[in-house]
């Protein structure tokens, strides 16, 4: 028997994934693997969106143990292999790229973080400050500083640690990859709205449902621990790097919710111009109210099933997770 189609749902934050995940999983037989950075940290649950429904990959790690997209890889593609022993349908969904890219397409392999070079670094940083190294990363890599904000602090100190460890730049070994793994064939969707002032309004909504579910107190409760820093990646993520300011005293608390909001739109940015790039298979572009109003790429478009679809005729159809006949389209594409 052949091994069950594997289907990738992706989108920006905000954007409406996890619920046509689940009616997916639902549909299809099929379980869900999370693609998400920040889940995979225990205790980062409101700010992270945790979902109710079952994910696989959800809280496997400790805040205060950094995750790479090599280990969510190899990680996801054990996953799969158990959920396709079941003969049930794997379904990725989520925003992290990185985890996507390093799944779908593998990594270079890029030699492990030296903590002699990474303190050098830091060090440096804290005395020049995050954008002069920016600056100095343009120098020796420029197709990575371009895209990097100058105060990525990860990422820019994790370029020049590969420059000075190899003298090759990391965007180098990036596109390099590594050919001797198999790729993993998917069908990708793209799960977006189709007006970007719709997707800010959703982001702006979400953070302060976010506030009213208590996620200040889930912040406080991870500062608490004692371990955690500013330089870990649990802490940077978007939303508890801004309310650790706030507690910290750094930020009001209309400065730390407004920067959260703003660094949300930004990330959300940055993940559109990634899937921009990407080779999906289809776009699925929401309206105000959440339903489906139009399709991108010709996979959708030849579809039967979606023929007589409202968004045809320019309208905007049901949710995407109740629309039954935008189910059927993307069931008929994995062929179930």
């Amino acid at each position: 028997m052949a091994a069950p189609a594997l289907l990738c749902i992706m989108g920006p934050t905000a954007a409406g994934k996890t619920d046509l995940a689940i009616a997916l999983a639902q549909r299809l037989d099929g379980e869900l693997v999370s693609v998400d950075s920040a889940l995979v940290y225990r205790g980062l649950d409101i700010g992270a969106a945790r979902p109710e429904y079952p994910h696989h990959l959800v809280a496997i790690r400790e805040p205060n143990e950094p995750y790479s997209a090599a280990q969510f890889a190899e990680d996801a593609r054990q996953t799969v292999a158990v959920i396709r022993e079941r003969q049930r349908t794997p379904i990725l969904v989520g925003g992290s790229q990185l985890y996507f890219k390093a799944f779908l397409d593998g990594l270079a392999d890029i030699p492990a973080s030296d903590p002699d070079i990474r303190r050098e670094i830091e060090q440096r940083a804290g005395q020049l400050g995050w954008p002069a190294l920016h600056r100095q990363l343009q120098a020796v890599d420029p197709v990575l500083a371009a895209r990097l904000h100058p105060n990525h602090s990860q990422r820019i100190g994790r370029g020049l640690e590969v420059w000075q460890m190899t003298g090759k730049p990391l965007s180098q070994w990036q596109a390099e990859g590594n050919s001797a793994q198999a790729k993993e064939r998917a069908l990708a969707l793209v799960v977006c709205p189709a007006d970007r002032g719709v997707l800010h309004r959703r982001i702006a909504r979400r953070f302060e449902l976010m506030l009213e579910q208590g996620f200040v107190d889930e912040v406080q409760r991870l500062r608490q621990r004692g371990d955690l820093t500013t330089d870990l990646p649990a802490v940077r993520a978007v939303g508890y790097r801004q309310l650790w300011s706030f507690l910290e005293g750094d930020l009001s608390f209309a400065e730390a919710r407004d920067a959260a909001i703003a660094a949300t739109r930004q990330l959300a940015k940055r993940q559109l111009t990634w899937l921009r790039s990407w080779p999906a298979d289809g776009w699925l572009l929401t309206g105000e109210a959440g339903g489906l109003v139009a399709t991108q790429g010709d996979l959708l478009g030849d579809l039967e099933p979606l023929r007589g679809h409202p968004c045809r005729r320019g309208e905007e159809g049901g949710q995407l997770s109740d629309d039954g006949v935008l189910l059927d389209a993307i069931a008929a594409c994995l062929g179930n």
